[in-house]
């Protein structure tokens, strides 16, 4: 397996990475995929794409280095997802082991995610890759004004 970092503006992020990342973001179009890239990027976004040894992407990360009060530094993982026909083969695991290299040479104190509650298998696997439950996270809709 290979784990890279794609730049925006990368072929690869719309043909490789954005079918596996629809797994768990099905909203996304390429065009809007692009235009959150476009403005995230700006902000710390980055996209990491895990490889099968036959070249298929078989894992997708979106991730971000942030500086508040509550972690100081932590890199916080927006989006996480092995392929359908790829899960339990590993894929997970070296992802979080990639992003934890790049948490540690950013000098991050945290590498900390979001999951939602109906995504039970996920959670098993976040408690085995050694991840804490440590917060609730609320969340308002905001509907946009008439």
């Amino acid at each position: 397996m290979k784990i890279i970092d794609l730049e925006p503006g990368d072929p690869r992020l719309e043909t490789e990475l954005l079918p596996v990342l629809r797994e768990l973001r099905p909203h996304l179009t390429p065009e809007l995929f692009h235009d959150v890239y476009a403005t995230g990027h700006a902000q710390g976004l980055r996209f990491s794409a895990a490889y099968a040894d036959d070249g298929t992407c078989v894992g997708a990360a979106g991730w971000r280095i942030v500086v508040n009060t509550s972690s100081l530094k932590k890199l916080y993982v927006d989006d996480l997802v092995t392929a359908g026909d790829a899960r339990s083969g590993g894929v997970g695991h070296a992802m979080i082991a990639h992003l934890e290299g790049h948490a540690r040479a950013a000098g991050c104190y945290e590498l900390n995610l979001d999951s939602g509650t109906h995504r039970t298998g996920a959670h098993r696997f976040y408690l085995r890759e050694r991840f804490d439950i440590v917060a609730f996270h609320f969340t308002r809709e905001l509907k946009p004004l008439p």
